[in-house]
């Protein structure tokens, strides 16, 4: 297939003596790891997780569908993922760090309750005025 007109040849630089380019003159690519390969393997941490706790071998990480994923094989040999926000891949943040456990909640999650449970019961007010 041509992808250029023959009289545009000689403008671009093509003559009868351009030889083709061969894929076996490149050399093999050279693309960096995929993200997060420098641990070798990663363990469940999710407190409610079925497997927590359960500790894989890691194959690689992944951001596909726009979720960041680690790959694994399971006891079966069948290739299977996992979420990375509920491995210990992802760092601990910094409340829960300072926290160390003592709190079942995070201020901000408390924060938007409070506005969650103020805006309900505006409206059952207005409801209410009916």
């Amino acid at each position: 297939m041509l992808l250029a007109a023959p009289e545009d040849l000689d403008r671009i630089g093509f003559d009868e003596t351009t030889q083709p380019v061969r894929w076996d003159d490149y050399q093999e690519s050279s693309n960096a790891g995929c993200l997060g390969n420098a641990q070798s393997r990663f363990r469940i941490t999710h407190p409610f997780h079925p497997l927590c706790g359960a500790e894989y071998e890691l194959v690689t990480r992944k951001l596909t569908w726009g979720e960041d994923r680690v790959f694994y094989y399971d006891p079966s040999g069948e290739l299977k993922s996992f979420l990375t926000n509920v491995t210990d891949l992802i760092p601990e943040d910094a409340f829960s760090q300072v926290s160390s456990g003592r709190s079942a909640f995070r201020l901000d999650d408390l924060l938007e309750l409070r506005r969650l449970i103020d805006r309900t019961r505006a409206a059952m007010s207005e409801l209410n005025k009916v």
